[in-house]
């Protein structure tokens, strides 16, 4: 049961997080989803970041790994979200947007997975 208290605990963290970010103004008619991507990037680079303290050092406390793992980076990122702007990016004929904020999600939050686990090397 504690487990789900500190999961549901970062969740709600997670969540405020990536609303407050929803809110930075952004130039108006801008296509690209820049802060969907920004979130995932940040996000991909802190669950990369807590994985590699949690191997390396097994004294961490397995809740606060969840707590930030499934918790605050669940809460945080927005696949979701991802998903519905670009079938809405698709929608309206903008593929080469599309194609290009697909391709950069997924190869700038595995590269902030990589980065993350090699500054804790």
């Amino acid at each position: 049961m504690i487990e789900c208290i500190a999961v549901g605990l970062g969740g709600f963290i997670g969540a405020v997080c990536r609303y407050l970010i929803g809110l930075i103004p952004i130039k108006e008619g801008m296509t690209f989803p820049i802060k969907t991507l920004i979130i995932n990037i940040i996000g991909s680079f802190m669950i990369g970041m807590i994985a590699a303290l949690a191997v390396k050092n097994n004294t961490l406390n397995p809740r606060l790994v969840l707590f930030i793992k499934a918790g605050i980076c669940g809460g945080f990122t927005t696949f979701s979200s991802f998903a519905l702007e670009t079938g809405d990016l698709v929608k309206n004929g903008n593929i080469l947007t599309a194609v290009l904020y697909v391709t950069l999600s997924v190869v700038l939050s595995v590269l902030a997975v990589f980065a993350a686990q090699m500054t804790v090397k």
